[in-house]
């Protein structure tokens, strides 16, 4: 611990699994202090409580990013519990990957309702603060999905170039204002998620080997590696880093396949 994060005070969302703990638990081990959010109320309430046990200082509460009356309710209780945001990691998001043509209108809502509706409603309440605080860091979980794209994916990487845009935009509006607003674009994680994704073939051990061919390194990123570059990109080391994404994908949206 080099108490990198000492005088942050984050809310992350998507907490309590995957990358969003895994960037809990480093920002923690730096000395932020954390609110954290997901649906997931029993799931974030045992994890939340482990890091509590482990040291961290912390507030949580059980909402639905894509609610906005929840998200208002959630930031003000996570100044009562930790003092006013400073900082705002997005990572919350969900897999809806269909066929362009079966794609259904409740499909597509709930696609841009987490991945898009939901950061924005989680930027717009915690934004006034961090203006009247005279600065502050937002970070959006996005994916290379963000300029890429993988057949058979859709909607997903329409939502993630979506929250790309959202990212440049809102870098650009308040940068005058202090506010700082990056993203991060990992690839292929070793999350529940993608281990769902490779289960969804008839053959998932091909598949997962599949995904390992396709990377320079013959292997995928840990929830863990992301997490570094989220402390990175949320501290007060990259102060001039705006309106811009970090990729952490080992080179898979660089190489070229024949």
């Amino acid at each position: 611990m080099t108490d990198r994060l000492k005088n942050k005070r984050i809310m992350i969302t998507g907490a309590a699994q995957g990358i969003g703990l895994a960037i809990a638990r480093a920002c923690a081990a730096e000395g932020a202090s954390l609110f954290l959010i997901d649906l997931d109320a029993a799931l974030l309430a045992t994890e939340a409580q482990a890091l509590q046990k482990g040291g961290a200082r912390l507030g949580f509460a059980a909402a639905n990013i894509a609610d906005a009356a929840q998200i208002s309710a959630a930031v003000e209780q996570a100044a009562a519990d930790i003092g006013q945001i400073n900082a705002l990691i997005n990572n919350a998001g969900i897999n809806v990957f269909h066929d362009p043509l079966e794609t259904s209108d409740e499909e597509w809502q709930r696609c841009f309702d987490i991945n898009l509706k939901g950061a924005w409603n989680c930027t717009k309440a915690v934004l006034p603060g961090l203006i009247s605080a005279g600065g502050g860091a937002i970070l959006n979980i996005a994916s290379t999905h963000a300029f890429t794209i993988i057949p058979k994916t859709f909607p997903y990487p329409l939502a993630k170039h979506a929250l790309l845009g959202m990212t440049k935009s809102l870098g650009l509006e308040y940068a005058a204002k202090g506010v700082r607003v990056n993203a991060l674009a990992p690839g292929y994680v070793s999350t529940q998620k993608v281990i769902d994704y490779w289960n969804s073939f008839p053959d998932p051990a091909a598949a997962k080997a599949e995904t390992m061919k396709l990377h320079p390194g013959g292997r995928i990123a840990t929830p863990e590696e992301v997490a570094l570059a989220a402390v990175f990109m949320i501290s007060d080391e990259c102060p001039f880093m705006n309106a811009t994404c970090l990729t952490i994908d080992g080179g898979l949206s660089v190489q070229q396949h024949g």
